[in-house]
């Protein structure tokens, strides 16, 4: 346990498309909380997409993974069931069919960045809200009324949200903290990078969060391999 309480910088690089950065956030949280208060983080969500080329209509999500993946439908069922129980370990609740459709979630990413600016907490809040919106309630993290609703409710403003949405502001900066990451390396998410050093990649459970988070801290010795 350490002496002085440690506060961690994390930046949480993820798309709000991908199952494992929803599964990953909630081990990361569960995992602050069993170290609080000798271990605090403040928490910021930056730009991936997984899709970038993704069309506005989106695609059939069985095509999509198909074509991506070569998966069959049992596959993706056995694959769907997996991260479904180790969402319920963590609190996320997804779908038991899944998506029916996978979208583009670039104006997601703009309103996140915005969000950051206005205030972290709603940004966390906007996060796991298009979280839910997408693996849990099949919504369209496309859709503008959507992204306004969520907005809404995690205490944004909704028309200057749907100013945004209907323009291209922070298109620009969103695509430069994506690029920002992928030419630092980050092909896949979630990828979690403590205090601009240290990347811990994947949907981890719990104990590993745990045991990486105290090792960067300085509060255990080396256990886990942390980059």
């Amino acid at each position: 346990m350490l002496g002085m309480p440690t506060r961690l910088h994390i930046d949480f690089v993820s798309d709000v498309s991908c199952p494992w950065c929803a599964v990953g956030l909630g081990s990361l949280e569960a995992a602050l909380k069993n170290l609080a208060p000798e271990i605090t983080a403040e928490l910021r969500f930056q730009p991936f997409e997984l899709n970038p080329a993704m069309p506005p209509e989106g695609q059939d999500a069985f095509e999509h993974l198909n074509q991506k993946y070569g998966s069959t439908r049992e596959q993706q069922a056995q694959a769907r069931e997996a991260i479904r129980a180790r969402g319920a370990s963590v609190g996320f609740e997804f779908r038991a069919e899944g998506r029916s459709r996978v979208y583009n979630t670039f104006d997601a990413h703009r309103l996140l960045h915005w969000a950051e600016r206005e205030d972290v907490a709603r940004q966390v809040a906007l996060k796991k809200a298009l979280l839910k919106a997408c693996h849990t309630d099949g919504e369209n993290p496309s859709d503008h009324d959507v992204l306004v609703r969520l907005a809404t409710e995690a205490g944004l403003d909704p028309q200057r949200a749907r100013e945004i949405l209907e323009s291209n502001e922070f298109a620009a900066e969103t695509r430069a903290r994506e690029r920002l990451y992928t030419e630092a390396g980050i092909h896949s998410v979630p990828a979690i990078i403590i205090d601009n050093k240290h990347l811990i990649s994947g949907g981890q459970p719990v104990e590993v969060f745990e045991r990486a988070l105290r090792q960067i801290a300085g509060a255990a010795p080396p256990s886990v391999a942390v980059a």
